[in-house]
């Protein structure tokens, strides 16, 4: 597993505040689970304006915010479903084929 650090926890008033993508880290409930990933998400960090969408979107939580508020791919859990990259308004996220 990699050493990410967990994203910080929102503050949640409302239902309204709750994330629409995944609730739970992605090792929350598994070890590990790319082995089948064709494509896998390029993060464009120059493009990038930390919007948290695809923080949201995707669906095994494999995105990570970091300390100075970038955002990471966990590769050990992403399955390379294109959710973050198709959602992603900036265009800062390329899927690019595995070797």
């Amino acid at each position: 597993m990699k050493n990410f650090k967990m994203s910080p926890k929102p503050v949640l008033k409302s239902l309204n505040d709750y994330p629409m993508g995944s609730s739970m880290p992605s090792f929350h409930i598994t070890e590990g689970n790319a082995g089948w990933r064709v494509y896998r998400p390029v993060i464009n960090h120059e493009k990038c304006v930390s919007c948290y969408r695809c923080y949201y979107v995707c669906p095994d939580g494999a995105i990570h915010k970091e300390e100075d508020n970038s955002f990471h791919v966990d590769y050990d859990f992403c399955k390379g479903c294109g959710v973050c990259a198709h959602e992603c308004k900036l265009k800062a996220i390329d899927m690019v084929k595995e070797a």
